[in-house]
Formats: structure tokens, C-alpha cells, sequence
């Protein structure tokens, strides 16, 4: 039998620069699911995404999907990509199964922590204040520089990575320091400063942008109460969730954030195209 990818529309192109294209996948004619296969917002028309990729109950467990993920891989090399990604709800076993048995590995994980109510102390010593603007300029820079090396570390083409991290920004953080439900705060322990923080307050949750500790105070727990220092501006804002982003890699930090009970919720996984 025959696994094939039959176009259902044409070529989209969105205003965002990117593309996308719906398929049927086929079994000797026979449709038997749907893929729809796009390029990155966030990482630019070089890196294809899988967006969706379903094949009916009847049909599953036959090596379908994964004649159709090789076929979409194939779809993305004639775009010029030189990645795919895709991401994977932490619960769908099958399909963690089926993008690791063609290849492709782990780049970041969502993970989440449902709050209470009642906002937990900091530890004795330690207390936090909002960034200065002079704090906030250094901050952006060496933030910015920072996260453009970890998305080149994982595959990303430089020029790519630079343009992200300034696209990101730009996108986030309109009003700089002053935009709308953004915090920005500095942790002291015993008057000295010793580590950053950036929240953002969404819809009824709260995201961790950006933590760390100082280089000079690493390995004291201040990661630790910088998280905390989250959990109590989020509950403070009245939101009951907070989420953030781990690269893959960064054992100290999924391992902290395992054990202050985050739970993750999805994956994403790439692929180079050689």
C-alpha cells in the first residue's frame, strides 16, 4: 500500500511572512487523515512546522503518521527549510513516540503550577524591588544577547536567532519597561542584589519570561526564591496559574522547577533537514 500527501488547498501565505499548506494523507488513494504543514513565525521561513497531523481511528497503528511526517519532511526540503519542529501536548504519548522514532529531539518544554491563594514568604533576608531604568537597559542587553546564543546553541541559523530574540522583544515589550502587565524586579538578599526576574500577567495566569540569578550568587538558592518571588506577584495579581519555558539541557532549572511542583504540558521537538 501507498502513503501519500494530496494538496487540499493551495499554497497559503499569511501576513506574517509565513506559509502554510493543508493535506490529506492518502492510502492508495484512500484518505485516511489530514496534515497541515507550515513555516515559523517565531523562527522564520527556513524552519517547516507540523501543525496538525491526525489519522482516523480505523487507520491508526499502521505506520501511517509516520509515512506522513517523512512525506512532510520531504514537502519542507522543496520549501527550502532546513528544520521541522513540532509540539507535542505532554499527554500524547503516540505522538512523543512517533517524532522521537524519526529523530527528532527535544528543544523546550511549557511546564505549569496551578497556585493557591495565599502568597508563599520569601526566605528571611531576601526582598525584592522594581528594576530601575538604568537596571533595565543593562538587563534587556545582556537578556537579549543571551537568548539569541541559546536558540544558535540548538540548531537555529544566527541571523535567524538575532532576529528572533529582536522580534520577541519587540512584540513583548512595546513600551519597554513601561509596557502593560509586565514586572520587572530585582532580588537583594542582605542588601545586595543578587538576581533578576520578568513576569508577565496574562488572562487569568501568569508567565516567567526571564529568571536568574547573578553569576556571582549562583548555587545559594536565590533561583529558588526568585521563583517564589513569582508565585507571589502572580497570586497578588489574582492569577491562579503560572507557566514558563525550560530549554532542554538546563537540568538545574527543570530540576528546580520539578520541585517546586510544575507539571509539563507540552514539548517541542526539531528535526534538522540534511
Amino acid at each position: 500500500m501507498t502513503t501519500t500527501l494530496r494538496p487540499t488547498e493551495p499554497l497559503q501565505h499569511a501576513d506574517d511572512g509565513t506559509r502554510s499548506r493543508r493535506y490529506q494523507v492518502c492510502v492508495n488513494g484512500r484518505p485516511v487523515g489530514v496534515l497541515r504543514l507550515g513555516t515559523s513565525p517565531a523562527l522564520g521561513d527556513t524552519v517547516a512546522r507540523i501543525l496538525d497531523l491526525r489519522i482516523e481511528e480505523p487507520d491508526r497503528r499502521r505506520g501511517r503518521g509516520t509515512v506522513a511526517a517523512l512525506a512532510a519532511e520531504e514537502v519542507a526540503r522543496g520549501w527550502g527549510c532546513r528544520q521541522i519542529e513540532t509540539d507535542v501536548p505532554a499527554d500524547a504519548e503516540a505522538a512523543l513516540r512517533l517524532t522521537r522514532t524519526l529523530g527528532y529531539v527535544l528543544r523546550n518544554r511549557g511546564m505549569e503550577k496551578r497556585l493557591g491563594g495565599t502568597p508563599p514568604e520569601l526566605p528571611a533576608g531576601s526582598r525584592a524591588r522594581p528594576m530601575s531604568g538604568a537596571e533595565y537597559d543593562a538587563w534587556l542587553a545582556y537578556q537579549s544577547e543571551h537568548y539569541a546564543r541559546t536558540w544558535i546553541e540548538r540548531g537555529v541559523p544566527e541571523a535567524a536567532a538575532y532576529a528572533k530574540a529582536r522580534r520577541d522583544h519587540e512584540l513583548f515589550l512595546p513600551q519597554g519597561s513601561g509596557t502593560e502587565n509586565m514586572l520587572f524586579s530585582i532580588l537583594e538578599h542582605e542588601g545586595t542584589r543578587v538576581g533578576t526576574l520578568w513576569v508577565a500577567l496574562r488572562e487569568g495566569s501568569a508567565f516567567v519570561f526571564d529568571v536568574e540569578a547573578d553569576p556571582a550568587h549562583r548555587g545559594r538558592g536565590h533561583g529558588r526564591t526568585l521563583m517564589l518571588l513569582a508565585e507571589v506577584q502572580a497570586i497578588t495579581a489574582g492569577r491562579r496559574a503560572l507557566g514558563l519555558n525550560v530549554f532542554a539541557g538546563n537540568t538545574p532549572a527543570e530540576r528546580l522547577y520539578e520541585s517546586l511542583g510544575y507539571a509539563t504540558t507540552r514539548y517541542v521537538l526539531y528535526k534538522p533537514l540534511v
